[in-house]
């Protein structure tokens, strides 16, 4: 796993302001994860911005990515001020955007402070990883989408209470998991820190506006889809460490979902927050014939 997370983020510089990012390797194998071209995107603009940490980031995802071709980053300096540095990033494949970011970055200020509490929640520990729960029910999965299913990712996901994939019931739209990088960050490089924290908030979130109508990417009636993606981070990042993820939905129709997620420290502190619209189409299912 350590190698995959090497080569995520390593973003070939081509030119001043041009780069070029691995298209494999993320979460899935047969397109671009959406996470895998927001933590490179935000890799791209941190190679232009010098001691400043990224507070937000808002992103739209255009089309899908091509895991087998290169991804060009493009990032435009759109300004260096005093306390703020704005970035915009697009990124490239077969000369066609597939994805772009506005990302702002500040300096070190001191002000006020406040944030939500976390919930208690069973984990990290006793809670079975993501690939050991997948391990037990991948007979279900059609072969085609076994590999997916089953792809080793960089990010270690332990779900707090997992729904059923295949029967899934209406439940209530909060969802908690535990998440934490699979390998070693060197704790100097906070860039690198934001960059997978952004990477592993598109894990799941999408799930959340499925859970009060009983669907999911495995039922079959539905199409999901990410449309856009935005995050704040509050406070400095120790992503080696177990972090939970707090989402909910407030609210879906018109075929999209919205979806918010908080991300805390394991010993309480609000570190990010993330928001994001997805596609949510109903499937008409074929009858038996």
């Amino acid at each position: 796993m350590k190698e995959k997370i090497e080569k995520l983020l390593d973003i070939e510089t081509l030119d001043r302001n041009l780069f070029r990012g691995r298209g494999e390797g993320g979460e899935v194998a047969s397109r671009v994860f959406g996470g895998h071209v927001i933590a490179q995107a935000l890799a791209a603009a941190y190679k232009t911005v010098d001691d400043r940490l990224c507070h937000s980031l808002h992103a739209y995802f255009i089309r899908p990515g091509d895991p087998s071709t290169p991804i060009i980053y493009e990032v435009d300096r759109a300004r260096d001020g005093g306390s703020f540095t704005t970035r915009r990033v697009v990124a490239i494949q077969n000369g066609k955007q597939i994805f772009n970011m506005a990302a702002s970055f500040h300096i070190e200020e001191e002000g006020w402070s406040h944030q939500h509490k976390m919930k208690e929640v069973k984990g990290p520990s006793g809670v079975l990883n993501r690939n050991e729960q997948r391990m037990l029910i991948a007979d279900k999965v059609p072969e085609k989408r076994r590999e997916n299913f089953l792809n080793p990712k960089p990010i270690e996901i332990r779900d707090v209470d997992p729904p059923d994939l295949f029967n899934p019931e209406p439940t209530s739209d909060k969802n908690f998991l535990w998440f934490k990088v699979d390998g070693t960050l060197d704790t100097e490089n906070q860039w690198a820190h934001h960059c997978f924290l952004a990477y592993a908030s598109d894990v799941s979130l999408l799930g959340s506006g499925n859970r009060p109508h009983g669907v999911s990417a495995y039922s079959g009636d539905v199409m999901l889809a990410s449309l856009d993606h935005a995050m704040w981070f509050h406070e400095k990042i120790n992503f080696n460490e177990w972090h939970l993820y707090e989402m909910d939905s407030p609210f879906s129709g018109a075929a999209r979902s919205l979806n918010r997620g908080k991300v805390f420290s394991q010993d309480g502190i609000l570190v990010a927050s993330v928001a994001q619209e997805g596609l949510m189409r109903p499937l008409k299912r074929k009858p038996n014939t």
